[in-house]
């Protein structure tokens, strides 16, 4: 055990050097700006801004003196370091400039001040820069590492005797996620779906990095709820396998003092858990490898993770009541979705019994066969516990928590547990479009739960009608990555008080791609 900050962690170290041997190689671009754009306020255009094409084009010619600015479309989401070169116009610079500069993977990013952000989450994500030149022409590289579509130039203050132009803008784009790899699809495919496709890949492209990050620009960390769905698409297009692999290491090598896994990692400045514990997430370890061993046959890595598998299932069912049923507490809390009334009992005894079938297809593999009568007495216990105790007959329904809370969260997840024959689950979704429970879903990663209940039961034109209806609408109200979150009644949503903050890049987000190549051609 070794402190670290105000916590402490189990760390193998001999598993965390595995991770750090397999930091992939970024694969570079470079990208200039398309276009000069104006942000018009238009309260009909997603978030109230509209993004308009400004008459004159020529950005390197252009001469800006104190209180001018510009704004570079560069045409597409990008991750990156932003270089410049600016030169004097006039006389011989007599004082420093002083530049600020706005990223921004969204217009509201650009037009609302920074200074109005009210939100939870520490306004230093908020992307932008003051810069002071003391020597012109300069070359300037930012050190950072921005996530950007639009860049913002204010020149603060020159002096009465010069002004500047800008000879260059550039960004050097880096990704571990090599497009060379990916198959094209068929031509059969509809272009809406193509489309979509294209959208979902450049999302998964920009987190991938030396970890999946859950978002490049907020939170840049390794979460595994993100991680399992990235790795699914992954698997059906960059099929970057030892990225993968590097991140169940991370896991696996550093968890909590109980040996729970982490919900998150932090690679700088060095490799570290974060102290997060989610019941949910921890358990997605199970799911995680499970999904990588069948893509990759690697039974070294199985053998070798599969004790820290099987260990976030013992650490699971001690939260069991008697009866089998998950507690309904804070103790460790569940993340599941976003919506603030969620109660999580039901959708959290869904993912356990869900990651329990697959860690008993883990011990099969592994050939232990106590460990498998183990995990077989459990799923046998959580899904009679699952029918006997949540089920409600007379509304047709699962019920979760002491209020016995209709969510489509829970119907969901017990779905995909499959502790209903496949036609009442059928039945089940049915319902939920007929008589939708109040409690509905807030993030594409839950919607992503959604559309794998409906393929699993079959109902592949209800999937994809989803599917349109929810990364269709993302596309027509501006997506070229998709978002963290998405909610078409409330376009300004999120979860930390401000729509500024959210991350326009996700990592949860990316799996339309994983459906359309799975289920769809």
């Amino acid at each position: 055990m070794k402190q670290e900050g105000d916590w402490s962690m189990l760390i193998n170290q001999l598993m965390v050097d595995k991770a750090e041997a397999l930091i992939p190689e970024l694969v570079a671009s470079i990208a200039e700006p398309q276009a000069v754009v104006e942000i018009v306020a238009d309260d009909a255009a997603f978030q109230g801004w509209r993004v308009e094409q400004a008459e004159d084009q020529d950005w390197k010619e252009r001469v800006l003196g104190k209180g001018d600015h510009i704004v570079l479309d560069f045409g597409n989401h990008l991750v990156g370091y932003v270089s410049l070169k600016v030169k004097p116009v006039g006389s011989p610079p007599d004082a420093p400039l002083k530049l600020k500069l706005t990223f921004g993977e969204m217009p509201c990013e650009i037009a609302e001040s920074f200074e109005s952000y009210d939100g939870w989450l520490s306004s230093s994500w908020l992307q932008e820069e003051t810069i002071f030149v003391d020597v012109l022409p300069a070359e300037i590289k930012l050190p950072r590492r921005y996530t950007f579509r639009f860049i913002k130039i204010d020149v603060l203050d020159t002096s009465k005797k010069y002004n500047v132009s800008f000879e260059q803008v550039e960004c050097k784009a880096v990704t571990s996620g090599d497009s060379s790899r990916i198959a094209p699809l068929p031509d059969s495919l509809s272009n809406e779906l193509a489309v979509m496709d294209k959208i979902a890949i450049k999302t998964l492209q920009d987190c991938m990095q030396s970890v999946f990050e859950d978002g490049p620009k907020r939170d840049r960390r390794l979460w595994i709820g993100d991680l399992r769905l990235q790795a699914q698409a992954n698997y059906l297009t960059f099929n970057n396998l030892d990225l993968v692999k590097r991140c169940l290491y991370l896991f696996a090598g550093m968890r909590l003092e109980d040996g729970a896994v982490g919900a998150c990692v932090f690679e700088k400045p060095h490799a570290h858990v974060d102290d997060t514990r989610l019941y949910d997430y921890a358990l997605f370890f199970v799911a995680c490898l499970y999904d990588y061993y069948v893509e990759s046959k690697d039974m070294a890595t199985l053998l070798e993770l599969w004790p820290v598998a099987m260990e976030q299932i013992e650490i699971a069912v001690q939260r069991l009541d008697e009866q089998g049923i998950v507690r309904d507490d804070e103790t460790w809390w569940s993340f599941i979705d976003w919506h603030p009334e969620l109660n999580k009992q039901a959708p959290t005894q869904g993912v356990l019994i869900y990651c329990l079938k697959q860690g008993l297809e883990l011990a099969r593999m592994v050939g232990e066969s106590d460990k498998q009568k183990y995990i077989e007495t459990q799923i046998e216990r959580t899904s009679r516990a699952a029918v006997t105790q949540l089920w409600d007959e007379e509304r047709g329904f699962f019920v979760s928590g002491s209020k016995r809370q209709i969510s489509w969260a829970s119907q969901i997840w017990l779905v995909l547990a499959d502790v209903l024959p496949v036609g009442e689950n059928a039945a089940l979704l049915d319902r939920l479009f007929e008589t939708p429970p109040a409690i509905g879903m807030t993030t594409p990663y839950m919607y992503h739960h959604l559309i794998e209940a409906l393929f699993s039961v079959g109902s592949r034109e209800k999937a994809v009608e989803q599917m349109q209806a929810y990364w269709g609408e993302m596309i027509k109200d501006g997506a070229d990555t998709f978002w963290e979150l998405y909610n078409p009644e409330d376009k300004k949503l999120s979860p930390y008080g401000s729509n500024l903050i959210n991350s326009y890049c996700h990592a949860w987000s990316c799996t339309p791609t994983y459906f359309i190549r799975k289920y769809l051609i």
